[in-house]
């Protein structure tokens, strides 16, 4: 690590991770004019997330968690935007929009709060607040104009080279709004929008990021805990950490779900929740054999079940332990991680699907393991029909989820009546059906006996 105190233009970031000593050695060597600028170089105290990334992108999403830092990464490329070389010198842009879902969160958030516009610049370059004009002006004459998501008709005539975007994810018009502003950010020789989000799964949000000409930088909550309550995070963490709701609102996640998923989130949490020390009568391990390999392939889907299959076959009830899915791999990679996985978990079975591949499949993992105990399968009914009575079971409470699937949850929610709405193939969920119907649904599992438990978790 390196840095030139008297100059201030070097290592951007590096304070966030650096050493007391490192700290402590590069303050020492400042000057009093620079330590008194330093509070304001904001490259030298940021995350990485929070700095902007280089080349010609037009949208740059920061998407975070509660408290990872977005407001003000936000804040900081604003004043980036519109300030110059000395106070009253011009800066990239002139015309900023500051849009959020109303007026008054703008105000108090993005322009007012402890992490906005006004807190994070140096007295000499604060700009002005106008209430009556909904305005900050800058002492270079830039402008900032406050608009609201919520009448988005507003934006039909001003125009802008510069945009800062808040919690886009919550805004009720956010499509409607979203377009409206992209035909205002017309000024100047390349207009730029940062949007500052947590993430929804809404259709606006995943097109943006889509986008070829939008970057996105991420990071949890815990990312920025050097600058929370350490009760706040352990609480929070405690709560949420592993639910739908935490990998959104805490890991920054988009969570896929469509309507009429066969397995609703709410299921999948009360399957989370579910999780208790087990003794196993069974453990299988499912594969979706991939028919291709290479980067763009579907995966190899790998999923591990135990299942306690004392009493009658209602009582019987199931744990999902491990999704050991390989992607875009050969045959002898997937079969080799395959039969590791029956190995780890010292399983009963494997269960292959032979759909495609035929004698193929039993062949591959013969070669890796000629006497592991295989069971081939074949598929007569369609994805969604072998699906519906898997979700079945986790309707009635019988199924529970170790943390660490959310991969294969993804897949769960995205899995629907009319067929699966994700992209590719549910392999995932296909491995999860395999090994729920091997050992709870099968008629002829039923028939016969129970071998004896084994406590394995």
């Amino acid at each position: 690590m390196t840095w030139t105190p008297r100059g201030l233009k070097s290592g951007a970031g590096w304070l966030a991770s650096a050493t007391a000593d490192q700290v402590d050695q590069f303050l020492s060597e400042l000057d009093e004019n620079a330590l008194l600028a330093l509070p304001w170089l904001f490259e030298f105290w940021a995350l990485p997330h929070q700095l902007a990334p280089e080349g010609a992108w037009k949208t740059w999403v920061i998407m975070g968690g509660r408290g990872a830092g977005k407001t003000r990464a936000g804040a900081e490329w604003v004043r980036s935007e519109v300030e110059g070389a000395t106070p009253t010198a011009p800066g990239r842009s002139r015309r900023v929009a500051l849009m959020g879902e109303t007026v008054e969160q703008v105000v108090q958030v993005m322009i007012r709060g402890d992490s906005g516009i006004l807190a994070c610049t140096p007295p000499d370059r604060r700009p002005v607040w106008n209430s009556t004009l909904n305005e900050l002006t800058w002492p270079n004459g830039a402008v900032a104009q406050v608009i609201s998501a919520h009448n988005p008709e507003r934006l039909r005539g001003p125009q802008f080279d510069a945009a800062w975007v808040d919690e886009l994810a919550k805004w009720p018009k956010a499509e409607e709004a979203w377009t409206m502003l992209q035909f205002a950010l017309r000024l100047g020789p390349h207009p730029r929008q940062v949007v500052t989000t947590t993430p929804r799964n809404i259709d606006v949000l995943k097109s943006i990021i889509a986008n070829p000409s939008t970057v996105l930088t991420h990071a949890p909550t815990a990312a920025n805990k050097a600058y929370l309550a350490d009760s706040f995070l352990a609480e929070v963490t405690a709560r949420f950490g592993g639910t739908t709701l935490g990998r959104q609102e805490l890991d920054g996640e988009i969570v896929e779900t469509v309507d009429g998923a066969l397995w609703p989130s709410q299921v999948i949490e009360a399957a989370r929740r579910a999780v208790q020390p087990a003794q196993f009568s069974r453990i299988v391990v499912a594969v979706d054999p991939a028919v291709s390999a290479g980067a763009g392939a579907d995966a190899c889907g790998i999923v591990v079940v135990g299942a306690m299959t004392e009493g009658p076959p209602a009582n019987w009830r199931a744990v999902v332990l491990e999704d050991a899915t390989v992607q875009g791999t050969s045959p002898d990679v997937w079969a080799r991680a395959a039969v590791a996985t029956v190995d780890r978990w010292q399983a009963d079975k494997l269960i292959a699907e032979a759909n495609q591949g035929g004698k193929l499949v039993e062949s591959v993992i013969r070669t890796v393991d000629s006497l592991v105990p295989l069971k081939l399968v074949h598929a007569s009914d369609g994805k969604v029909a072998r699906a519906e009575p898997v979700a079945a079971l986790y309707e009635q409470g019988r199924v529970a989820h170790v943390a660490g699937l959310s991969a294969l949850e993804d897949q769960m929610r995205q899995m629907t009546a009319q067929g699966f709405k994700g992209r590719g193939s549910p392999d995932r969920v296909d491995a999860l059906v395999w090994a729920m119907t091997e050992l709870i649904l099968d008629p002829s599992r039923q028939r016969r006996g129970v071998p004896s438990v084994r406590s394995l978790i």
